[in-house]
């Protein structure tokens, strides 16, 4: 997919003075380092001091350790899949191949590098996504956990050939300064793990080959910051790579400026971007996670160093733990929403741990869990590591005071985002909050009073998720329309205006009417957007525990309009639709389970599965990968009635 001139102007428009200068500043500096590129000091005496504590390592649960080198060795064997993509060539990489389209991405300086045509370089994160070095950091792991040297063998071979592959200023790695900083990380991680390991001293500081490579991620980082409209979870990826390199790897004159400028850029973009709830203002919750990953694994190398870190830093990453306790479902799953692809800060665990769990775990290690917290069954590798480096929060000095949420929170202002709770582990989140963060709102969908219905764990009114990013158009534009979310299109336009890939020209505006919470009986919730402009859009939803079911009435005030309106079912979900009635099932651990879902009856309903053109019903349960679901399309126009009320009831067990 090549962007045309039009998508440049679009972009610029949305960019302030001051970021326009600053990107000015950018292409001269591009333009006088590919004639003159910077030059790594020389470097003597270097020394890695940033150790695991004792017993760090012996504190990782046995059933961790198992799934951690189950994951190595399958490394080792060569294999590995990176969104829905196998590969068996990991054993040795081909840097630059894309495997999907067999394409390899072209040499030479890196600003010139086509990268977001797919035809001339390929599926740009299947090229990225390996040189993110996280499969090393899980190997890494692995020799930490059982002293097995043929584990940091193969690390040092692969690091090796990176490097003399990937020259600074060279080819497709050096482009994007998110992958740069998470690499940063991922080395930093990588040499703390294989302490142990003889070889580690000639691989890292007593090798001029890496020390360079340190030093030009860091520079290329300083040089090039994500700016203005653009300063989202990339601006913190950045900075945690940089501040935890400058901490780890202080080898250089600079370093020490490097990390002071790191740290304050981190604790600026962290307040950046996130609510005072706690919720990541991208409103994209795997977002939500990959920010409190970086910023968890920053205070980490903070604490190993002795930095100290601002106040801040540790109260945004307690609240952002605290929001992510308070919205998960039963089944510590947090909702689908906005754009989502599969992006972790740091990487240490094997194959199925659970994300989210482990977060929670850290979270309670670090700041302690509240009492309404849901409980973590699950280990992981990565809590005791960073548990062991980071300092408890309600030790002396290392945290403010702060009044945490003495109950669990169901309704998020700032944020617009509601959960509405029932019992058997009925979960609602209904959606009443802005289009997404900063002007181009990049990682947004045109979401506007979606919901999500999940019974116990299970997607019943489903998010449909994310998919891709670059190379497929047609199903980029349909996981982030209106018409893929659970909610009210009018005249067969989103409500939500996109200028091209990670650009929205028009957001719509979302306000919440009404939040009551407080009823065990009816949880009541309603909010409106004006994204048809003369038509507004309102929707109610309740909750009613008594009858186990969820009630949606969507109002539309204003002229004739057509209408669709779309639920998405979850895949696990069969629905036999008669007239304007869907019987829904599904199995939860190995019991049936089911509900009735009754239709407006003002619309005409049809069920879509698996439709490629245009795409319609479809779920991404990860990046890169889709699977057909069913989606329940109703048609009509907005003088048929002002109300269409829909009601799921869910069955007894």
């Amino acid at each position: 997919m090549t962007l045309g001139t039009g998508w440049y102007l679009r972009r610029l428009s949305r960019m302030g003075p001051r970021e326009v200068g600053g990107r000015v500043g950018d292409a001269v500096r591009r333009r006088r380092w590919r004639s003159a590129p910077p030059s790594a000091p020389g470097v003597t005496g270097a020394r890695f001091t940033a150790v695991l504590p004792a017993g760090a390592v012996a504190a990782v649960p046995p059933d961790a350790v198992k799934r951690l080198v189950a994951e190595a060795d399958r490394l080792m064997a060569g294999h590995a899949e990176y969104f829905g993509v196998p590969r068996d060539d990991l054993a040795d990489p081909d840097w630059w191949f894309d495997p999907k389209t067999g394409r390899r991405a072209p040499g030479g300086y890196a600003f010139d590098v086509p990268y977001r045509d797919e035809d001339a370089a390929g599926d740009i994160k299947q090229i990225w996504e390996p040189s993110r070095h996280q499969y090393l950091t899980v190997l890494a792991a692995a020799y930490a956990v059982t002293g097995n040297e043929r584990y940091a063998e193969r690390v040092a071979e692969h690091l090796r050939s990176w490097w003399s592959a990937n020259a600074p200023l060279r080819g497709v790695h050096w482009i994007s300064g998110i992958e740069l900083g998470i690499r940063l990380l991922s080395w930093v991680w990588i040499r703390r793990l294989l302490d142990g390991w003889p070889g580690a001293p000639a691989l890292f500081e007593d090798n001029p080959v890496a020390r360079k490579q340190v030093w030009h991620h860091q520079r290329w980082l300083a040089g090039f910051p994500s700016r203005g409209s653009s300063a989202n979870n990339h601006a913190v990826a950045e900075a945690a790579g940089q501040f935890a390199a400058a901490c780890a790897f202080g080898w250089f004159p600079s370093s020490a400026r490097w990390r002071d400028d790191a740290l304050r850029s981190l604790e600026r973009h962290l307040r950046g971007n996130t609510f005072l709830s706690g919720l990541n203002r991208e409103l994209a919750t795997e977002y939500h996670g990959l920010v409190l990953e970086l910023g968890l694994a920053a205070v980490a190398e903070a604490d190993a160093a002795g930095v100290p870190v601002p106040a801040t830093v540790r109260l945004v990453l307690l609240r952002m733990t605290d929001a992510l306790a308070a919205v998960v479902d039963d089944r510590l799953r947090p909702p689908r929403q906005g754009d989502a692809d599969d992006g972790h800060g740091l990487v240490v665990d094997g194959a199925g741990t659970d994300r989210w769990a482990s977060l929670l775990a850290t979270g309670d290690a670090v700041f302690g869990a509240l009492p309404w917290w849901p409980t973590v069954t699950g280990t992981d590798v990565r809590t005791p590591l960073l548990a062991a480096l980071i300092r408890p929060y309600a030790k002396e000095g290392t945290g403010p005071a702060v009044a945490r949420p003495a109950n669990r929170p169901a309704h998020f202002a700032d944020a617009g985002l509601t959960v509405l709770r029932g019992p058997g582990g009925i979960w609602c989140r209904c959606d009443g909050g802005p289009h997404g963060f900063l002007s181009i709102a990049a990682h947004a969908h045109a979401d506007a009073l979606s919901m999500e219905v999940r019974h116990d764990g299970v997607d019943v009114l489903a998010d449909p998720g994310t998919f891709c990013y670059h190379g497929q158009p047609e199903w980029r534009r349909y996981f982030r329309s209106t018409l893929g979310h659970n909610t009210l299109e009018l005249d067969g336009a989103d409500q939500s205006v996109s200028g091209g890939p990670f650009l929205w020209t028009r957001h719509a505006r979302s306000r919440v009417l009404a939040v009551d919470t407080s009823d065990a009986e009816v949880s009541r919730w309603c909010a409106e957007h004006d994204g048809y402009g003369a038509s507004v859009h309102r929707r109610r939803v309740e909750l009613r525990a008594e009858t186990r079911e969820v009630r949606v009435v969507d109002e539309v005030r204003g002229p004739r309009r057509a209408v669709r309106l779309a639920f998405h079912l979850g895949p696990a979900v069969a629905a036999d639709l008669e007239d304007h009635r869907a019987v829904l099932t599904w199995r939860r651990d190995g019991e049936e389970r089911g509900a009735v879902l009754d239709l407006p009856g003002e619309l005409s309903w049809r069920a879509h599965r698996g439709e490629t053109d245009p795409p319609l019903g479809w779920y991404s349960p990860g990046f890169g990968r889709k699977e057909p679901a069913t989606t329940l399309i109703g048609t009509g126009f907005t003088d048929a009635a002002r109300e269409f009320t829909t009601v799921l009831g869910f069955r007894d067990r």
